[in-house]
């Protein structure tokens, strides 16, 4: 079993920047792909970034890249998402899941561990 936390959310101005936290659980960490993906209300859950075990493959929803960074540090069992220009449509509520199975990056359904998510709202 593995238990993912996620941390960093806020309310900021269009334009800022936040940085949101996901550690997990286990020592099987550095094994496992990470994903962020967010949720706004009556929406599909969608994919904003992954990154693979060694941190040397990073992957952006085309909604983020070059906006958003996605980082991980395996010591700390951490993952990371650096969110610069921040605009009010990146309001949402984020998690952080665990890439368990072969499936796409950007499948929800490829994903086993979720934290319970960390809001983000961002004003116009």
């Amino acid at each position: 079993q593995v238990r993912v936390v996620e941390s960093g959310g806020g309310l900021v101005q269009a334009g800022g920047s936040l940085r949101l936290s996901c550690v997990a659980s286990g020592r099987s960490f550095s094994t496992y792909t990470m994903g962020w993906f967010r949720q706004t209300p009556g929406k599909e859950r969608e994919f904003v970034a992954a990154i693979s075990w060694s941190g040397g493959s990073t992957y952006y929803a085309d909604s983020v890249k070059g906006r958003f960074t996605i980082s991980r540090d395996n010591a700390k069992n951490s993952v990371y998402l650096q969110m610069n220009s921040l605009k009010p449509e990146d309001t949402a509520v984020y998690y952080c899941a665990t890439k368990t199975s072969t499936g796409g990056y950007n499948y929800k359904s490829s994903y086993e561990y979720w934290g319970e998510g960390t809001q983000v709202a961002v004003s116009s």
